[in-house]
């Protein structure tokens, strides 16, 4: 897996100092015991042939994979690639754009994986110093340096590196296990009402249908008093591993709350929304799961609503339409699919711009009694 961080060292023209030829030798040839699965790739960026091969030689000695720009533009563009090298290694000044500015490009950059920064240069004063780090650099080594220093400081950056993708990780599995129902894996209540509304602002703004299908387990309660809220949990697990099986890779699929699922299929008008839930519930129908108790029977009801254009349309909506079509299952003998129609959205829409008027006057007594409260 690619490192989210990258650590940047920015040369100037001078020569190499510190140890002696023997010390060289050996920094070079201690890199030859590393692992080829733990090279990482290194840009090197040096406006002077003679300091680039030298540097090119070195890291390649130490284990990194190098790759070579002549000038800043070059650097630049490499550093904006998808798949950037982990490392880079950077003139100050370098032809069409030197190493600070690109240094200080990098830290303008909102969105992206953080760069740990080493400046390497010639120049030692105060006030260059505190311009490479102003620019934007994490450390500043001065040359002529000492390799060992450099290498170690190499290291250490990688170890910044490796860090960062390790918070980073840890960052996403928290933002996912954050968004999915612990017993079921699914989406949890928030995030399915989340993606609902994503794919309505897609559907209308590509105007094509979307579909959404309420789904309810039959006798959940029953099944609960009859063989245990263990047992019922694992109804709810086998009708999620179900259900999923049944969806297409850009479907999505969540728990609405106890026993209720909610479905959202992009691309779908009636008809085909109608075959998808009928595929659903024949995944569950008669399909008894095997306990330690005994087999449990279950079976599915589902509200579906689809349209071919959801503009004007709120996600609120189309779920109490949904589950209005889901009731008429129930009331139907369960074990079925109920898809509602189009007059059903719009009498719901107008149903709730009434409920809107209506309420309109008490929410404002309701704000003035707040401001306000009576002697």
């Amino acid at each position: 897996m690619a490192l989210a961080g990258a650590v940047i060292l920015m040369l100037t023209s001078g020569g190499l100092g510190g140890p002696g030829r023997e010390a060289w030798a050996s920094l070079v040839s201690s890199g030859k015991s590393r692992k080829r699965g733990d090279t990482l790739r290194v840009l090197i960026a040096e406006g002077d042939s003679i300091s680039r091969r030298m540097l090119e030689g070195f890291l390649a000695k130490w284990g990194y994979e190098v790759m070579v720009a002549t000038e800043g533009e070059e650097a630049w563009g490499t550093l904006q690639g998808t798949d950037a090298p982990r490392l880079a290694v950077l003139d100050w000044m370098m032809p069409c754009r030197d190493g600070i500015d690109i240094c200080r490009s990098v830290r303008q950059r909102k969105g992206r994986a953080y760069i740990y920064i080493i400046l390497l240069t010639a120049r030692g004063q105060k006030e260059d110093i505190v311009e490479g780090l102003e620019a934007g650099a994490d450390d500043y080594v001065t040359k002529p340096f000492d390799p060992y220093e450099l290498r170690a400081r190499l290291r250490a950056g990688r170890r910044i590196a490796e860090l960062q993708e390790q918070l980073l990780q840890a960052r996403e599995a928290l933002r996912d296990q954050a968004s999915r129902d612990p017993l079921t894996d699914l989406w949890n209540h928030g995030t399915i009402l989340d993606i609902l509304r994503k794919e309505m602002a897609r559907a209308s703004r590509t105007h094509g249908p979307l579909a959404i299908a309420m789904i309810d387990v039959d006798r959940f309660k029953l099944i609960n008093d009859t063989y245990g809220h263990l047992a019922g949990d694992a109804v709810l697990r086998e009708a999620s591993r179900r259900l999923r099986g049944a969806m297409r890779t850009y479907d999505s699929l969540g728990r609405y709350g106890g026993d209720e699922f909610l479905a959202v299929v992009p691309g779908c008008d009636p008809a085909a929304a109608a075959r998808f839930a009928e595929s659903f519930r024949a995944r569950i129908d008669r399909k008894a799961l095997e306990t330690p108790d005994g087999l449990i029977p279950m079976t599915l009801s589902l509200g579906v609503v689809a349209l071919d254009d959801v503009r004007d349309v709120k996600a609120e909506t189309l779920v109490r339409v949904a589950d209005a079509a889901l009731y008429r299952a129930k009331i139907a003998g369960r074990n079925r699919m109920a898809l509602a129609t189009t007059q059903d959205v719009e009498k719901e829409v107008s149903k709730h711009l009434q409920e809107n008027e209506q309420q309109a006057p008490d929410e404002v007594l309701t704000d003035l009694t707040t401001l306000y409260p009576p002697i």
